[in-house]
């Protein structure tokens, strides 16, 4: 797909306003695919590359919830945190916009493993952007370079996990000082991925548990809850959903079940298939 350049004069029209507001903007933009719709709010999504089994079940809780909703998810490309936000984005139908560390020609696009992810934006109808020329490898200086386009065009940053010393804390700095909304998920105490989130929140970053508190950090008025939710349910699918009040291993749901496999497996494809539970291995977690 061909690489575009915009110059700053046209940053607006094309969604990109907000990064003329920063102490330093881009002198240009090259970009492939398609520029934020101007009926979006945006929301970066950033976090660690060594992430956990739960900032993957985080990520795909949030996100999800945002479906329907005139959201679209930034994020870095990177490997991680990132790759998942774009991914569960494409997998609900919510625009995505890649910011990676490199230029856009895929001879240099960093990094190399997630080649596909960034076509699979592309055809989905996200984009890719970048300040650096097209064929420019990424270097050290070229991350926090990147971090800065990412918090300077949304209105909000969702920090989910972050060590002490991870580079995603320079975007959450950065956030800050452009007067935008730093979002931050609560962890594990015992985890040293939660180091980062957890001293933003101390400093006053928002709490999120949910997608409604970040529908209410981007001023979005939410949805009356789902009707499927006040579908009569039978006794086996009432006990699946109390089960899943946390996501819960294959092994370990069929076990707490006590019912015999073939109709475990049969009840749990048929919940899949109605929408109340999704199963993202090794876990099952409920929709509703």
């Amino acid at each position: 797909m061909e690489i575009k350049l915009l110059n700053p004069s046209s940053f607006k029209e094309n969604g990109l306003g907000p990064l003329l507001e920063i102490p330093q903007p881009p002198v240009n933009l090259w970009y492939q695919g398609v520029l934020p719709p101007q009926n979006l709010t945006l929301l970066a999504v950033v976090g660690s590359r060594d992430y956990t089994t739960y900032g993957k079940q985080v990520v795909e809780e949030l996100i999800s919830g945002l479906s329907g909703y005139p959201v679209g998810i930034v994020s870095g490309l990177a490997l991680g945190i990132d790759g998942l936000a774009h991914a569960a984005a494409l997998k609900h139908h919510l625009y995505t916009l890649a910011v990676p560390g490199s230029g856009l020609d895929s001879s240099v696009l960093y990094p190399a493993s997630h080649k596909k992810l960034a076509e699979d934006i592309l055809s989905s109808g996200g984009g890719l952007i970048s300040e650096l020329p097209p064929t420019t490898s990424s270097a050290p200086w070229t991350f926090p370079q990147r971090n800065r386009i990412m918090a300077g065009l949304c209105k909000a940053t969702l920090l989910i996990e972050a060590g002490e010393k991870s580079g995603t804390l320079i975007t959450a700095r950065m956030t800050v000082d452009y007067n935008r909304e730093l979002l931050a998920v609560p962890g594990s105490i015992f985890s040293k991925n939660s180091y980062g989130t957890h001293q933003f929140l101390k400093l006053g970053a928002t709490l999120v548990t949910s997608a409604s508190d970040i529908l209410l950090e981007l001023g979005i008025e939410e949805k009356e809850a789902s009707s499927r939710i006040k579908i009569a349910l039978l006794p086996d699918e009432e006990k699946v959903l109390k089960l899943l009040h946390e996501p819960q291993d294959r092994d370990t749901l069929l076990r707490l079940l006590s019912l015999p496999a073939s109709q475990a497996n049969i009840l749990l494809m048929n919940m899949e298939m109605k929408g109340y539970i999704s199963y993202d291995s090794p876990h099952y977690r409920t929709l509703i």
